[in-house]
Parts: C-alpha cells; sequence; structure tokens
C-alpha cells in the first residue's frame, strides 16, 4: 500500500527541506536525516487523525503540461532548492510512467495527462512534508474524499498502466456470493497475496464496473510504512485501513516499540469494533509484505509464504465477533505494473520500475475452517495448517490466473471473465 511516484515527489520533498529549515523547522519524512525521521515517528504513532488536507491552489496544482511542469522544477532548480541531481532521477521517472501511459494508449493517455498526474502527485506530497497539513492516521481510517478526493487521485495514477484486454477477473460468482454475505451483515476476510504497491487500485479498478461497493468499502490492514512516509501517505489516505506495525519494522527504531505494540493494541480493538458491527470486508497479505519468492523458470514474482500467527488472528478476530465471519484465499496477480525490489529495502526511496500490463484478481473457495482444522489439538500445529492451507489455495489459482492472462481461450473455462469490456473504457483526465 505505497505510491509508485517516490522518487518525483522527492523533488518536492528536497524543496520544502530546504524551504522549512530557513523558517527555523525540518521537514519531516526527509530520509536522509535519521534523528529527524525518529521524530517524525514519534509523532505519527498516535490515535486520532488529524484534520483531512484542503484542497490548495499550488502552482502544481495549475499544471496543465509538460512545460509548465518542467517549468516550475527548473525555477526550482535555478533558486537551489531543488538540486540537478534530483531533476535527473524525477526525469527517469517521469519517463518511464510517460511511456507505460503512452504504449497502453487508453483513451486520453497523452503527455499533457502524464504532466497533470505527476503534478498532482507532488502537490498532495508537498502537504504531507509541511507540519501545518500533514495527515495523522488514527487506528482506523476512512478513506479521504473530500475536500480532496484522494480515493480518485489514486485510481487515476494506476488506471493507465493496467492492460484490461488482457487483465482477469476470477470467480465473479464467489464475488457475488461476498457480497450477499456482506448485505446480510456478515463479515469476510480476504487472506491475500501482495504483488505490488498498486494493490489497492487493481483491487478497485477490476471491480469497479461488476462491484463497486466491494470496490470501495473494502478494509485494508496497512503497515506503518505506508501511513508514515510522506511519499505513500496520499495514496494510503484514499482507502479505508486498518493501521498496524509489522513485524518486520516494529523493532526499526528501539525505543518506539512499545508505543507502536499500544498502537496495535488499539488497531486490534478497533478491528473487534468493527467486526462486531458486521458487514465488513477486511483484506489482509499474512506474508507480511510484497512477494518476492521467484519462479526458477519464468522469472515471475510468485506468492510469498504467510504468517502462521497473521492469519490466526483473523480466524479468532472473526470467531469472536457478534455477527457471523467468513475465510477466503484472495489470489492477486500485479507485480508487472509495478514490480518490487528483489530484496527487503529498509530504506525509504527504492527506485520503482513501471509497466503497462495486465494484471488480476480471483476469490479461491471459502475456507472450511473446521473441516482444515479437524483432528488437530495442539495450537501451533492447527495455526500452522490454517495458513498452510490458505497458502496452498492462493498458489493453485494463482496459477491458473497466470495461465488465463496468457492463455485467452482458457479464460471463461477456468472460471475467468472480463466485465469491465462490456462497456466503454474509462477515459484518463
Amino acid at each position: 500500500m505505497a505510491t509508485s511516484a517516490a522518487v518525483a515527489c522527492q523533488v518536492a520533498a528536497v524543496g520544502a527541506q530546504r524551504v522549512a529549515q530557513r523558517r527555523g523547522h525540518r521537514a519531516s519524512a526527509v530520509p536522509a536525516a535519521a534523528p529527524c525521521r525518529r521524530r517524525q515517528q514519534q509523532r505519527r504513532v498516535a490515535v486520532s487523525a488529524t484534520a483531512a488536507p484542503p484542497a490548495t491552489g499550488s502552482p502544481f496544482a495549475a499544471v496543465q503540461n509538460e512545460e509548465q511542469l518542467f517549468g516550475l522544477l527548473k525555477a526550482g532548480a535555478s533558486s537551489g532548492t531543488v538540486p540537478p541531481s534530483i531533476i535527473a532521477a524525477f526525469n527517469e521517472l517521469y519517463g518511464n510512467y510517460k511511456a507505460a501511459i503512452l504504449e497502453g494508449g487508453a483513451p486520453g493517455a497523452s503527455p499533457d495527462f502524464v504532466a497533470r498526474v505527476m503534478a498532482s502527485v507532488c502537490e498532495r506530497v508537498l502537504l504531507e512534508l509541511n507540519p501545518a497539513t500533514s495527515y495523522t492516521f488514527p487506528s482506523f481510517h476512512t478513506a479521504i474524499k473530500a475536500p480532496y478526493d484522494y480515493f480518485a487521485f489514486g485510481q487515476r495514477y494506476i488506471r493507465g498502466l493496467i492492460d484490461f484486454q488482457n487483465s482477469v477477473l476470477g470467480h465473479a460468482d464467489r464475488f457475488e456470493q461476498i457480497q450477499k454475505q456482506l448485505e446480510a451483515g456478515e463479515n469476510v476476510v480476504l487472506i491475500a497475496n501482495h504483488q505490488s504497491e498498486a494493490d489497492p487500485a487493481v483491487f478497485a479498478l477490476l471491480l469497479e464496473k461488476a462491484f463497486p461497493r466491494l470496490a470501495e468499502q473494502v478494509i485494508y490492514v496497512a503497515g506503518d510504512r505506508v501511513v508514515t512516509d510522506a511519499l505513500c501517505k496520499p495514496f494510503s489516505m484514499g482507502r479505508n485501513l486498518f493501521c498496524v506495525h509489522s513485524k518486520k519494522h516494529i523493532d526499526d527504531i528501539p525505543e518506539l516499540k512499545a508505543e507502536k505494540q499500544a498502537m496495535n493494541r488499539r488497531t486490534l480493538k478497533a478491528m473487534q469494533s468493527a467486526l462486531n458491527e458486521g458487514g465488513k470486508l477486511l483484506w489482509i497479505a499474512p506474508s507480511g509484505g510484497r512477494d518476492r519468492r521467484i519462479d526458477p523458470i519464468t522469472d515471475d514474482f510468485m506468492p510469498d509464504s504467510f504468517d502462521p500467527s497473521a492469519v490466526e488472528l483473523m480466524r479468532a478476530l472473526i470467531t469472536k465477533a457478534k455477527q457471523p465471519g467468513h475465510i477466503y484465499p484472495f489470489t492477486m496477480y500485479s507485480y508487472k505494473i509495478m514490480p518490487p525490489p528483489r530484496v527487503v529495502e529498509k530504506a525509504i526511496g527504492e527506485k520503482r520500475v513501471i509497466a503497462h500490463a495486465p494484471v488480476g484478481i480471483s476469490v479461491c473457495p471459502e475456507l472450511d475452517v473446521e473441516a482444515v482444522l479437524a483432528g488437530i489439538e495442539d495450537k501451533e500445529q492447527r495455526q500452522a495448517k490454517l495458513a498452510e492451507r490458505s497458502f496452498e489455495a492462493v498458489c493453485e489459482e494463482y496459477d491458473r490466473m497466470r495461465a488465463a492472462i496468457r492463455e485467452p481461450a482458457s479464460r471463461e473455462a477456468a472460471g475467468f471473465s472480463q466485465p469491465w469490456l462490456a462497456s466503454a473504457p474509462v477515459p484518463l483526465e
């Protein structure tokens, strides 16, 4: 759950840092200053949200074409607020994004569209680098759609990267079943693999035609980095989130561990309260991060194994809830549009690779938890078995989905469809 425009926004970040320093302040979330990062994270391990940032009249908001955007950037370089090296990094990302968008050829794809999108990203990140307008996520965050529509902001950035002609939706009948369960006040948890920073947008874009309510009502269980990194936050602000600190990063700054653990406890209470109300759809990636296991034959990114404790937590929460609950393994195929680094990087600012490519999502059969755990008494063995069965289902469906994307003739027989092709494509604006 993050943005693929990190390098582009470093242009704005550096400029904001210089301005803030002139005013006697430090800009938040600047990777080069570790002590500043610690103070920033200390401030943002919080219970309640700040107010939603307003729409602004910044120069970036007025950009309509490449000439205007690069004029702003050149002015920053001339004034010394934006170093030439950052301009070079931005040019690389801009070129990659532009090439991917134009290759896709969606209605409205143009250099001017790319310029407007990149300008909006820079504008939103500038707000997050300003302590006066920076947003702090609560344990349970609801997607912000006014006065600025962050949901539309994220969808707009990703839409032109998806090859809809070759993308697939698996088992629409199961999505219908999930929708009926939610309408009946029951809860549904999707135990998913996690392929790319674009996954929330991919989920919503592939469901917007046939299942628009699912596209927008889903609640993601999000790690700390996507709600504290100023480069990722604008994209996260458009999603419903339960905010947690992951095992991978909870010890990064030892003095913050206790408060992060306290935040996790508050989030668990918020999750249990929401599930008690019923009618909630949750998406969680028990692997704890993006898939990095590589198929040695095809070089595809494959689903990473699931943490048994994460799967068990979901089982326990829906079991304790006052409303009935269901668990579905859920498969995502999206790595090609934004493949992650092949190793986990703790430092902020990874290099982003962007491409126009097909994607897919699919629901596996609902887990019969009692049947899966029948005859197993040991607690650890029960947890391991449930995670193993969930993972097996995701991997099996992942292989079927890869085949459906590559072999159109096999799609219908395997339960894959393309409901978005029944109407005209949404133009890029």
